[in-house]
């Protein structure tokens, strides 16, 4: 049974940080693409980071140069550093695990940037 577990949430003020954490099991993880995805209220879900079996990086340009993807295969686990957090970034948070035609998807982590 797949799964992916999403923790790291919380509630922060602008200009904070956060390090969201996916923990995978029932794959294979290290030849698994992960990402993280977000979807705010009334919007569609967007890519926001994603990492290769590689280690190669994308980013969207809304987060570009404030967060970090990375993984550790040894952990079955992927990470998004989240920096100078704003407003616009409050969402729910959802990490992506996908080989070839096969996909998964947590059951999400709300973050929520206010003063």
């Amino acid at each position: 049974q797949v799964q992916l577990v999403e923790s790291g949430g919380g509630l922060v003020q602008p200009g904070g940080s956060l390090r969201l954490s996916c923990a995978a099991s029932g794959i294979i993880f290290k030849f698994y693409a992960m990402s993280w995805y977000r979807q705010a209220p009334g919007k569609q879900r967007e890519l926001v980071a994603g990492i290769t079996s590689g280690g190669a990086t994308n980013y969207a340009d809304s987060v570009k140069g404030r967060f970090t993807i990375s993984r550790d295969n040894a952990k079955n686990t992927v990470y998004l550093q989240m920096n100078s957090l704003k407003p616009e970034d409050t969402a729910t948070y959802y990490c992506n695990g996908r080989l070839m035609a096969a996909g998964f998807w947590g059951q999400g982590t709300q973050v929520t940037v206010s003063s």
